[in-house]
């Protein structure tokens, strides 16, 4: 496909060149023809040339009133300069007509969502978001014991009370003192309460107190996770694949995940297309020079939703470029994917809410080298698997230092 856009851009820039280059040919020579001096030659080098022939030219236009009248040297000019602005106006337009007409659709990244059984796609466009994320959820207040204060905590924005709770995580990238925040936001609603940032430690991050939530709540509420923290499973017959989780970048959609958690059933989840990294990435991930970029488009397909249940509407958040290991979602979920190589050319088209652990991408590998057939997704090349394979979430337990904390609960 990088192939094909880069044959249009040549192709493009090519045909505008040439018409460009016959019409300044053109426009050079009509002076001489016309018996009117170059733009840079005083008009006495060019007295051999026969002026009539301008005459005859002028008196069978539109302004020939006018024009035959003064048939000076700065008239001849202000005819010159007119056929030059002409000129130039013609080789603008003609530039716009063929670059609309010949600039190929936006590029598709190649994945299918199921919906109504037909091919959708995601245009390879979207917001990029940096890696430092701070997003929370609104209307949502969460429990749990004081680490600090609100009421003697006041700052601006959400994102301070989040990068206040991110500053408590160890620098060695250890477990964080702090690893839920909760902010009043909604000036309304808050009243005298605005600005209050909570920060609290919850007993279990993979399953955080719920105090209340809804349209008229007007706390928002996120999660951190340090080393260690935040890491699901993704079980199956030929492994465990686990998965750091981001709630600071994509807090719905790790919300929709710990629901998943709680469930302790997946019927129905499963990956069903695998493609390999091929002849095109190394086993970095990285993309080898002037190779194609699929297919094979390196990376295993599935779903996460369980029969039976109602999929929630999920926002798209943190697009940052496709990397080895990224979990992201293809359009808005369900379906998601865990990429096996560094997708650059995708853009910022995925909202990314984890990563797999770097010492499970075998697993991962070996998924993609499974058994699969051919199919066509909107006239893209797919390998779909002979046989899905079925996963189950689970979670990782970690072990936690006591920590001191002002654990008193809340009390509002």
């Amino acid at each position: 496909m990088a192939h094909h856009l880069l044959l249009f851009e040549v192709t493009r820039d090519s045909l505008f060149s040439s018409l460009c280059l016959h019409l300044s040919a053109t426009l050079t020579k009509l002076p001489l023809i016309l018996g009117v001096p170059p733009w840079d030659t005083p008009l006495s080098s060019y007295a051999p040339f026969p002026l009539p022939i301008l005459h005859s030219f002028l008196r069978h236009s539109s302004f020939s009133t006018m024009a035959r009248r003064q048939l000076e040297a700065g008239s001849l000019r202000f005819a010159s300069l007119s056929l030059l602005l002409i000129g130039a106006a013609s080789c603008t337009a003609a530039y716009f007509f063929l670059f609309s007409v010949l600039r190929p659709a936006t590029q598709p990244t190649p994945f299918y969502g199921d919906g109504d059984g037909d091919p959708r796609f995601v245009e390879a466009e979207g917001t990029a978001i940096g890696s430092e994320c701070c997003g929370g959820i609104e209307h949502l207040e969460l429990w749990g014991a004081a680490v600090k204060w609100g009421a003697e905590f006041m700052l601006n924005t959400s994102g301070e009370c989040c990068g206040a709770c991110k500053a408590m995580c160890s620098e060695n990238g250890g477990p964080c003192l702090c690893n839920s925040w909760v902010f009043c936001g909604n000036r309304e609603a808050c009243g005298s309460r605005f600005g209050e940032c909570w920060l609290k430690k919850q007993q279990d991050s993979l399953a955080p107190e719920r105090q209340e939530e809804g349209p008229l709540v007007g706390w928002t509420s996120g999660l951190i996770y340090g080393r260690g923290e935040g890491i699901i499973g993704l079980e199956t017959e030929y492994g465990t694949i686990h998965i750091k989780l981001f709630p600071d970048c994509a807090p719905h959609s790790v919300n929709y995940i710990l629901e998943l958690l709680a469930l302790k059933h997946c019927a129905g989840c499963q990956f069903y297309r695998a493609e390999s990294r091929g002849q095109f990435w190394d086993s970095n991930g990285n993309h080898l020079n002037k190779a194609p970029f699929g297919p094979p488009f390196a990376l295993i397909q599935g779903t996460i939703q369980p029969q039976g249940t109602a999929f929630p509407e999920i926002p798209t958040e943190a697009c940052p470029a496709i990397k080895r290991g990224s979990v992201a979602w293809v359009g808005n979920g369900p379906e998601f994917f865990i990429s096996l190589a560094n997708h650059n050319e995708w853009k910022n088209s995925h909202t990314v809410f984890g990563s797999v652990l770097p010492e499970d991408m075998v697993v991962a590998e070996k998924i993609a080298q499974l058994p699969t057939v051919p199919d066509i997704w909107n006239n893209i090349e797919v390998s779909v698997l002979e046989n899905s394979v079925p996963l189950v979430l689970n979670r990782r337990k970690t072990e936690w230092k006591s920590v001191s904390t002002n654990s008193q609960m809340m009390n509002r």
